[in-house]
């Protein structure tokens, strides 16, 4: 299940293996098209790689921090480092071929 994180509880979530977060909001139309992407990679890919999200409006300080522009944005962290960036929606055989390079 896709873990949606917090100002609060993303730092703590992120800071071991594989984690990709998407950043996102209700009113984000290319947003809810990514949102099912994201649930089915974490279906398949959930046991190697933790699966977040990230509510851009109601937590705007990870938001910040990230430098978090447009969204959706996910951010791929190894071990709590920054290692990519996807900006805009993206299909799953993209963001699947990027995991897989930090796996």
């Amino acid at each position: 299940m896709v873990k949606a994180l917090t100002d609060a509880t993303f730092e703590e979530a992120t800071a071991n293996g594989v984690t990709l977060t998407d950043f996102w909001a209700t009113w984000c139309g290319p947003c809810r098209m990514q949102s099912p992407v994201i649930e089915q990679l974490d279906q398949e890919m959930g046991d190697k790689v933790a699966f977040n999200k990230v509510d851009v409006d109601e937590n705007q300080a990870t938001a910040a921090k990230f430098g978090i522009m447009s969204i959706p944005t996910l951010l791929i962290k190894k071990d709590g480092q920054v290692v990519d960036t996807l900006v805009g929606y993206h299909p799953k055989e993209a963001i699947e071929a990027k995991l897989n390079q930090y796996l």
